[in-house]
């Protein structure tokens, strides 16, 4: 059985950007083309489908890492804020547009929330290992 573990994760998150592109569940907001994902950015992101692309980044990590809540996500997010002259230092990423995803994708029933944080739903990791699945059979 292919798990996420199995394939690599760039390909399983494109893959799975594309699949959740589809689920009315999972919508970017409408400030989602202006913001910035952090602080240590200075542009907001390139490419116009980041969102779903952030989702399924988000659906993987809380199956590797889960149970894990927003807090802990906004640090994997992060990044170094670059001071001008005075050294660089490490600051966490937006918690609006995590809380934002982690909400889509529990209205989609593939995360659920518990007292301790976020964690896969057996539709969930039944929708990851799919589609590790058919990224392992791609890559044959």
């Amino acid at each position: 059985m292919t798990t996420v573990y199995d394939v690599p994760a760039d390909k399983l998150i494109a893959k799975a950007a594309m699949e959740l592109k589809e689920k009315a569940e999972i919508t970017a907001p409408e400030w989602a083309p202006f913001v910035k994902t952090g602080t240590h950015r200075e542009m907001p992101p390139e490419d116009p489908e980041w969102w779903y692309t952030r989702a399924a980044a988000v659906l993987r990590r809380v199956y590797v890492d889960g149970p894990v809540g927003v807090e802990r996500m906004r640090s994997v997010y992060g990044g170094k804020k670059d001071r001008g002259s005075k050294p660089s230092k490490s600051v966490k990423g937006s918690g609006s547009i995590l809380r934002k995803s982690l909400q889509q994708l529990e209205a989609a029933g593939f995360v659920a929330k518990q007292k301790n944080g976020r964690v896969i739903t057996p539709a969930g990791a039944s929708f990851l290992d799919g589609i590790a699945y058919t990224v392992s059979k791609e890559n044959q």
